[in-house]
């Protein structure tokens, strides 16, 4: 791997007149949280204070005033969630608050889908597909008859899942172009495929091999997110390099290894939520047969192989393909990355680490 490569990557462009292309300062620490020991990440700069705040307000006003996004009760949790900081620290280049708020709405938009339609807040992986289809087609909308299309257009507003992709996805076509908005609709099929997945699983209480898990994870994971990069960073990748297979493996293993993270940092959330949840440590401790601790510890290596395969796939594919919209799109991602472990590290409301070490 090149050393030159990857520095442009988690770096950024250096010389006169660059420092404002530099998406973070890796010499800085989170002032809270602390990350699980063993765990290959890189540090971040604390996000802008006043954007964390202005997209905290600016996100909180649309999930109340525009989507009807939650009751009463469940303020405190989504003021938990930190989508403000979230976004900020994941995507340090965004030119203006406009364009952090097309990520903030789309989080808060997926996360509402995930916690409404399959976990948190009255989830079941019963008749999750209908319900999965039709939330799709407030991303992805249907083209039909006139006599079948305002039937349609008013179940977009019938649940709060529904309202928040639709609207967020309105905002998001704003500022996409064509090929962006299709490779996100794309990205959202896997992701609700995924959650598909998991859900017969749960039906049939099946304990998936390490394999098939991870298999699931490359498609129930946060792909959606890392891949609108350019469009939160006001450019575009161009569509025939962000097709490459060799980049298609790179934000594949970047996506992947995020949601490890995910695993880890909500290992003991979920242990104490009702039901079996699984994640990469269960499974490993079932399918493998090694204790929680040895589990979560084996997890841990998974995640930082696959870091290192991310890293290296991305700074060879730097070295072969010097395009400067396809350097800053690998170092976007690299920095989402980032951003993802920080959030998951520093998110005490929501997260804390199991007492193995």
């Amino acid at each position: 791997m090149s050393r030159t490569a990857l520095d442009r990557i988690l770096n950024g462009p250096s010389g006169l007149g660059t420092a404002g292309l530099h998406p973070g300062r890796r010499d800085a620490r989170p002032r809270t949280g602390e990350p699980i020991p063993g765990l290959y990440h890189h540090p971040v700069a604390e996000p802008d204070p006043e954007r964390v705040a202005e997209v905290g307000r600016r996100i909180k006003a649309w999930a109340l005033d525009e989507v009807q996004l939650y009751p009463p009760e469940w303020e405190d949790q989504f003021d938990g969630f930190s989508v403000g900081r979230y976004m900020v620290a994941c995507h340090p280049d965004a030119p203006d608050i406009e364009h952090l708020m097309i990520a903030a709405r789309l989080m808060a938009a997926e996360n509402a889908v995930d916690d409404c339609y399959c976990e948190d807040h009255g989830g079941s992986p019963v008749g999750l597909g209908g319900r999965l289809l039709l939330a799709h087609t407030a991303l992805d909308p249907l083209h039909t008859t006139p006599e079948y299309h305002p039937a349609w257009a008013e179940s977009l507003h019938e649940d709060a899942p529904r309202r928040a992709y639709r609207s967020a996805m309105d905002y998001f076509t704003r500022a996409a172009t064509p090929s962006q908005a299709d490779r996100f609709r794309h990205d959202m099929a896997r992701l609700h495929l995924g959650y598909l997945a998991e859900a017969a699983w749960a039906e049939t209480d099946h304990v998936p091999a390490v394999w098939e898990y991870l298999s699931m994870r490359q498609f129930n994971n946060f792909r959606p997110c890392p891949t609108i990069t350019d469009t939160v960073g006001g450019y575009e990748l161009p569509a025939d390099l962000h097709a490459l297979p060799a980049l298609q493996r790179v934000i594949a293993l970047a996506s992947n290894a995020t949601t490890i993270v995910n695993d880890l940092y909500s290992y003991t959330k979920e242990l104490a939520s009702p039901g079996r949840h699984l994640n990469l440590p269960v499974v490993i401790a079932e399918q493998e047969e090694k204790s929680d601790r040895d589990a979560y510890l084996k997890a841990v290596e998974v995640h930082n192989d696959l870091m290192h395969e991310f890293e290296a796939e991305a700074a060879a594919l730097a070295a072969s393909w010097p395009s400067p919209s396809l350097v800053r799109f690998l170092r976007g991602v690299a920095v989402w990355v980032d951003g993802n472990h920080y959030w998951h590290q520093t998110n005490t409301y929501r997260y804390s680490l199991p007492d193995f070490w």
